[in-house]
């Protein structure tokens, strides 16, 4: 099979010739940019001291090219605008080091500053003046974006101002995306995944407005978490003019990519905690499950496409509103949190989900176990969550910084040794 046509059976619930394979499908799928660097000197894909491009500033996500992909046998491409959470374009590259020396390129308005305390500031639309929107620790690994909170006056607050993240979509990204569209489904057979963004309704790494220079609204996470208690009819009315620019949104990016996409990622809200959901089931179905279902029910009505949702954490308490709302997908499948044993997912769930992750345990076994315990969790994972199709193997979440690069390589070597249909 080819990796688009692998994918869409295993969409539709049937058994392809092998599990498919995921690695850079979208942000919450990739790899950490240091990480990446060391599997291309693994597999002989760079000269030492080859720069990797980091394509998601926020995570440090790096890119995962063609010669990358090919190696590994991935099913999956992603398709978004060039824009980062940032509000600066990935685009003009420039070299840039990280904290454990690894050499990558930044976009040319990724503008940073270094504080006494050895962090690093960066900046809204590449703009110094501004102020700061994320901190990198010194050492760390990721950016930390600063909730820059103005002083709330309850009766002035109005929800129009956490709705200025949420935009009638630029011809020019348009235009980006059809091209795009047209040349990743015409020169790659693969999967095509696409991110249009705005979808997503509370999804707390962009509640802060880190591309926006000077936020107003409620943008402090705390703040924002007890306005589901406290100021409900607030969120209620944000999501409500969110889903109309969506809905509308959606109409021009079906136009302009038609039916050569796979699936979309439409949330990427966590809703879980380790130990169980952070909100509700109400809460979920009165302030969320309603403008979710809008979105999905018109992406089923009108494409071809298969929605896929990312949510953190222990979320089985809210798998069949999941469900009802019209997800298809289900990422990232964290088995190590409470109540989200894989065979009970499975039994559970494997008729309505699609479980794309959940491969191998990305806080424990992946970093911290030997290459041993990583092949024996992928292959009891691949003869779980693929028994009878409905699974794209990703590991639980990005691959971090810091893991041996033995452990990455175990991973894939027991992908390789498992995926193939039937298990034995």
């Amino acid at each position: 099979m080819t990796s688009r046509e692998r994918v869409a059976c295993v969409l539709n619930h049937q058994i392809p010739d092998r599990v498919p394979l995921d690695l850079g499908g979208t942000t919450v799928t990739g790899m950490h940019a240091s990480s990446v660097y060391l599997l291309r000197q693994a597999l002989g894909l760079d000269p030492p001291g080859t720069p990797v491009k980091v394509i998601d500033p926020m995570q440090l996500l790096g890119e995962i090219k063609l010669d990358l992909i090919e190696a590994l046998g991935v099913d999956a491409i992603p398709l978004k605008a060039s824009m980062t959470r940032f509000g600066f374009r990935n685009e003009g590259w420039k070299h840039w080091t990280l904290f454990d020396g690894t050499p990558v390129l930044v976009p040319e308005k990724f503008h940073t500053r270094p504080e006494p305390d050895g962090s690093v500031l960066l900046y809204p639309e590449g703009d110094g003046h501004a102020p700061a929107s994320a901190r990198m620790p010194k050492d760390g690994f990721y950016f930390d974006v600063i909730a820059r909170q103005p002083p709330l006056e309850e009766d002035k607050l109005n929800p129009e101002d956490n709705m200025v993240d949420f935009k009638p979509v630029s011809e020019e990204d348009l235009n980006y995306l059809r091209c795009e569209a047209e040349r990743l489904h015409a020169q790659i057979d693969k999967a095509i995944v696409a991110d249009f963004g705005g979808t997503s309704f509370g999804d707390i790494a962009g509640v802060p407005a880190p591309g926006i220079k000077h936020p107003k609204g409620i943008r402090d996470v705390t703040e924002w978490y007890a306005s589901h208690a406290i100021r409900p009819d607030y969120i209620y009315r944000v999501f409500e003019r969110q889903c109309e620019v969506a809905l509308s949104n959606l109409e021009k990016f079906r136009a302009a990519v038609g039916d050569r996409v796979t699936a979309i990622y439409v949330s990427g809200t966590d809703f879980g905690a380790q130990t169980g959901p952070f909100i509700s089931p109400k809460v979920f179905r009165n302030l969320y499950k309603p403008f979710y279902k809008q979105i999905n029910d018109w992406i089923h009505q009108h494409t071809p496409w298969k929605s896929f949702i990312h949510s953190c954490g222990s979320v089985r308490a809210l798998l069949p509103d999941f469900a009802e709302a019209g997800f298809d997908i289900l990422n990232p499948v964290q088995c190590s949190a409470a109540d989200m044993d894989p065979q009970g997912l499975k039994k559970d769930f494997g008729d309505r989900f699609v479980f794309w992750g959940g491969g191998v345990d990305t806080q424990r076994t992946l970093p911290f176990g030997t290459p041993e315990e990583v092949r024996a969790q992928v292959h009891e994972r691949i003869r779980i969550l693929g028994e009878g199709g409905g699974f794209v193997f990703n590991p639980t979440h990005n691959v971090q910084a810091r893991v041996p690069i033995e452990n990455i390589l175990a991973m894939y070597e027991a992908y390789r040794e498992s995926a193939a249909y039937p298990f034995s």
